[in-house]
């Protein structure tokens, strides 16, 4: 038996380095090219906001299928999803190096976002199906880890790769990417839910968990505290290239330098959280992360309005939003899932599912926001801030009242 468990033991173990592998593809194709945004307005023919659309319609596309893929993967099996995903992220990546207008890149960024989305659910259920307690939370904080490393790696890359080719360049290195994670599922990583313990589907039982879902006090409030902050994330990626190439006329490579420091920036919050979260009282960490967010949307607004562009102000202001937003999001995420006993895989999609809806509609907006200045910008998150003081102010103290129930139902 002994023997036994510790094969067990070293073949989940196994199963780790794989998942790190291929949880920050859902990331890596809606950060990496951004750095070519600039360079693809000239190419197609188009202008700034058809672009920067192109991060929406792949949000979009992650949006619409995560439940339904996280479904899927509780019917079918967790490998022949995965799979399923990556062959349609690769496919959707070589055709977008082949895009010749705007309206068909869009196309398929919203197809290449549900193969995408696919490498988040798949990951976290793969990991739920092999640990749980604090082995789940720890193995869960290494895959968030990964995630995080995606937009704070790939810009950077993405630059030099604009350099040194194009941006049909980039969408070739990701399907190349991509393809060399799909062999390694193929031949290394087991399925770890067997035909007897998959759920076939049911409407009504799916159903009825979403409703008590969105009816559970506190919920929908970190969901949309999530939402805000991944909304500030993600589009600073896609008006910043505009504010230091095209407005500060720096390349794609110095750009691609900038974007690693900020993203390790907003990597260093999200380990900030899971160091002290287990430290600091919930209500403190969340509105210390807030005063992040606030100072940041003031900076970028006030010397917007008095300076205009200028580099050092663009970047301090957007360090103060990413740091803050990288402690909101993991943090806003694992107390809306810690509110629940089971279905976490389901939970898990919804969540993403929700915030992502919300992303893709700030992220419109940032597309034809003015890029003369960072004030609009600047604006636009301070109304992410309204939006999120008022939630933390409610939800916190609701998740307090969550957790002594739910202990006392346990005890």
């Amino acid at each position: 038996m002994t023997a036994l468990a510790s094969d067990a033991g070293r073949a989940k173990r196994g199963i780790v380095p794989i998942l790190l592998c291929v949880v920050p593809f859902s990331q890596i194709p809606l950060d990496a090219y951004t750095p070519g945004l600039p360079q693809m307005v000239v190419d197609l023919a188009t202008d700034s906001a058809s672009m920067q659309n192109t991060v929406t319609a792949y949000m979009l596309g992650m949006s619409l299928a995560l439940v339904p893929v996280g479904i899927a993967s509780d019917t079918l099996g967790r490998r022949n999803v995965l799979l399923a995903g990556l062959s349609m992220l690769i496919a959707m990546s070589v055709a977008c190096a082949m895009a010749t207008s705007a309206s068909l890149l869009l196309g398929l960024r919203f197809l290449q976002g549900i193969g995408g989305c696919t490498c988040l659910v798949v990951a976290y259920a793969v990991a739920a199906d092999c640990y749980r307690g604090r082995e789940l939370t720890a193995i869960s904080g290494l895959l968030g880890a990964a995630w995080g490393l995606a937009p704070v790696l790939a810009p950077a890359a993405g630059g030099f790769i604009v350099d040194l080719t194009s941006w049909r360049g980039v969408f070739i290195v990701i399907a190349i990417a991509a393809s060399t994670v799909a062999m390694i599922v193929v031949f290394l990583l087991p399925e770890t839910l067997p035909a007897e313990r998959r759920a076939p589907f049911d409407p009504r039982r799916t159903a009825g968990i979403l409703r008590d879902a969105l009816l559970r006090p506190g919920f929908l409030a970190f969901v949309l505290v999530f939402a805000a902050a991944a909304s500030a994330q993600l589009a600073f990626g896609v008006v910043a290239p505009f504010f230091y190439q095209t407005g500060l006329g720096y390349s794609a490579a110095i750009y691609g330098l900038v974007a690693l420091g900020l993203g390790g920036v907003n990597l260093a919050g999200e380990l900030g959280c899971a160091h002290f979260a287990q430290l600091l009282p919930a209500r403190l960490l969340g509105f210390g992360a807030f005063a992040l967010f606030v100072a940041g949307a003031g900076v970028l607004t006030g010397t917007g309005m008095t300076l205009g562009l200028d580099f050092v102000s663009i970047t301090l202001g957007g360090a103060l939003v990413l740091g803050g937003c990288g402690v909101l999001c993991p943090m806003m995420y694992g107390m809306g899932l810690g509110l629940f006993e089971r279905d976490h895989g389901l939970i898990g999609g919804l969540i993403s599912a929700l915030c992502y809806l919300a992303v893709s509609g700030a992220m419109a907006i940032a597309a034809v926001l003015p890029e003369e200045t960072q004030a609009p910008i600047g604006l636009l998150y301070l109304g992410l801030c309204a939006i999120a003081g008022v939630l933390l102010a409610i939800s916190l103290p609701a998740a307090r009242q969550a957790t002594q129930t739910q202990e006392g139902i346990t005890s």
